[in-house]
């Protein structure tokens, strides 16, 4: 009989899939009963005929702590004194089949290294956060209107002590945290820190929700990195993956017996692709689960945001099968409604418990409104990542620039749908690993021509809307692609060609920072104009970014080929001086110096549907910035 009526109201809301803090009411807690200081366990087993909490503290002998069912819905509960932190322990469940199964506890905040399996007891509460100013500040700022540019990273492949064997989360803290500062980024994202057994996974594959994994650390020892890089102003990302979970034995799979986290018709649970299982979305229980523990890991680890995985494979029934494989929805469609539900009830959760976060779908189909809100039809993300921009993008930049010009759409394409949703333009882990090539590598040509491409891609990206991501070793050019069992070709900063573009990145980045036109109007038409996109013939666009401020009006003009152009004309938005403020070409970066040193002058003659125009050297595989520094003769005289 349960007599504590908040209890009841988190029990009665957890079976509605409305209960935002379930990992407070199950899991392991530190709690006191009749002056005994000991561990509350509590389960979500509805099939289990009985479980009990089992370990090294009782032999793991389940007759000796057995847990009591205290509802008809099937949460489990027990309270064993003198247990404390650090206890390990597992459920034994006996199933409905008389069959017994050990299962890691899915709440668990903290799990053994693998190659065990079991929980942890780790308390939530002893870590004192020195972040004040980082919370108060985010609040207060506009994501929108601001320079976000993301270092995505493994950290067991960033640095490690040997393969797989990691340094602890404060020692990356000590180690990446001046690296990203000194590089100009604004966010880190990290792949998924949830508990996983397989390394190879990179965690997308987990077993552990609420645990962060012991690979790095205890959770304490999370919380101390992304403190640290709080009061070193950086925002941290986390990549979370609510759509499937692996199928490990201890796991959430058959939980107690019976599909209970998965959907029990093998034709929507089975992802045939990756071998794992997809979530019962309909199930309230399990919208209780993912719901708060994405709400977990922005209130208790104080992230800045989740970058939601694989959201295509959610949303269609069909993802990733082959007819026969799966079943249309009860109005005859592909798309799985019970998850498109879900997703908007997850974020109108988190953006009402916690509204200054930041919520990325990795979304790779065409589904309309994915970061607009719910009560517009929108899934309700503030952001998506342009995965279109990214495949264009790297299609055209691994062609002989001879062959560009027959594919100039690739480069101006995005910009018809730019501003349909706020997107990050993403070059993440996914495209520099299976043979795809590192990103230097998969550029054409010498191996001048491979960098000197690359800086032009990098610039390009940098100048087109939406907010950057960019995944380790890119910003130095690493040649191999992403090798996840080794860390970082660090060595090859001992290169010229490499230091530069180290360098470069740096720079990008500080203009980045500087210019409110590249990113104050990144999700408005009015941000960006087009001056030429049409010049296919020698793959050179030019355009213009926008901000609130006319005067910080940037012209852009981009060249994919290898071939120098003198007395370029380019029209311009207003007559003035134009500077140069940035070349990818400069010598410094290993450019060919091609530059622009001399003020550039507007010649008052309609040029490219502008009523000025500047003449200047466009520079091989190269982008240059320019900025209007003061007015013509003509325009001081009218004043």
């Amino acid at each position: 009989m349960i007599q504590d009526t908040t209890l009841e109201h988190d029990i009665y809301l957890f079976h509605e899939g409305n209960l935002r803090y379930s990992y407070k009411l199950l899991g392991a807690h530190p709690d006191v009963r009749n002056g005994e200081e000991g561990i509350r366990f509590a389960v979500w087993a509805p099939n289990a005929v009985q479980v009990s909490v089992v370990g090294m503290f009782n032999e793991w002998n389940g007759r000796e702590n057995p847990m009591e069912k205290i509802n008809d819905n099937g949460i489990w509960v027990a309270f064993i004194p003198g247990l404390e932190k650090g206890t390990i322990y597992k459920y034994e469940i006996l199933t409905r089949h008389g069959h017994l199964q050990l299962k890691a506890d899915p709440y668990a905040f903290s799990s053994e290294l693998r190659p065990n399996t079991a929980s942890v007891v780790f308390p939530l509460n002893d870590y004192i956060w020195g972040d004040e100013e980082w919370m108060k500040q985010r609040k207060a700022k506009n994501p929108y209107e601001s320079p976000m540019s993301i270092y995505e990273l493994h950290l067991g492949s960033w640095k490690n002590v040997e393969p797989e064997v990691f340094y602890n989360f404060r020692d990356y803290a000590e180690m990446v945290i001046p690296y990203v500062k000194e590089l100009g980024y604004t966010h880190i994202e990290l792949l998924p820190l949830t508990e996983h057994p397989f390394d190879r996974s990179w965690g997308y594959q987990a077993t552990g929700y609420y645990s962060v994994t012991s690979r790095y650390g205890t959770p304490n020892d999370f919380k101390y990195f992304v403190d640290q890089c709080h009061k070193s102003g950086i925002g941290v990302i986390l990549d979370w993956v609510p759509g499937h979970f692996c199928k490990d034995a201890h796991g959430l799979r058959r939980f107690d017996g019976e599909a209970l986290y998965e959907y029990a018709n093998p034709a929507k649970a089975e992802k045939t692709q990756w071998g794992t299982l997809t979530f019962d979305f309909a199930r309230n229980e399990v919208q209780s689960f993912l719901i708060s523990n994405a709400i977990y890991w922005l209130k208790e680890y104080h992230l800045d945001g989740l970058r939601v995985d694989a959201v295509a494979s959610m949303l269609y029934l069909d993802f990733g099968k082959e007819d026969g494989e799966w079943e249309l929805n009860e109005y005859g469609g592909r798309e799985n409604l019970e998850a498109v539900s879900f997703i908007k009830k997850m974020n109108e959760s988190v953006f009402e418990e916690t509204p200054d976060v930041l919520m990325m779908a990795e979304e790779s189909t065409s589904w309309p409104l994915v970061s607009a809100p719910t009560y517009i039809g929108g899934l309700g993300f503030n952001y998506k990542w342009n995965m279109g921009w990214m495949n264009d993008m790297l299609k055209y930049m691994e062609m002989d620039p001879v062959h560009r010009k027959y594919h100039h759409n690739l480069i101006t394409f995005s910009l018809f749908y730019a501003f349909s949703e706020n997107f990050v333009l993403p070059i993440s882990h996914d495209e520099v690993v299976h043979g795809k090539k590192s990103l230097l590598n998969k550029m054409p040509g010498d191996y001048w021509q491979k960098f000197a491409n690359l800086r032009a891609f990098l610039a390009y990206m940098y100048a087109h809307p939406g907010k950057k991501l960019l995944f380790m070793g890119g910003e130095f050019g690493q040649f191999d692609e992403w090798k996840d069992l080794e860390d970082l070709d660090w060595e090859l900063l001992d290169y010229d060609s490499h230091a530069s573009i180290l360098d470069y990145t740096k720079q990008l980045q500080q203009l980045y920072q500087d210019m409110p036109a590249l990113w104050e109007l990144d999700h408005k038409e009015e941000g960006f104009m087009w001056i030429d996109a049409n010049n296919y013939e020698q793959s050179v666009i030019s355009f213009a970014r926008n901000s609130r401020t006319t005067n910080d009006q940037l012209v852009v003009v981009c060249n994919f080929t290898p071939e120098v152009y003198h007395d370029y004309k380019v029209g311009v938005p207003k007559h003035g001086t134009y500077k140069e403020i940035f070349s990818s070409d400069a010598e410094y970066f290993g450019g060919s110096g091609q530059t622009n040193g001399l003020p550039l002058e507007s010649i008052p003659s309609p040029w490219q549907g502008q009523d000025q125009h500047i003449t200047m050297t466009i520079p091989p595989l190269g982008v240059s910035f320019l900025k209007r520094t003061s007015v013509s003769k003509e325009e001081d005289h009218e004043k």
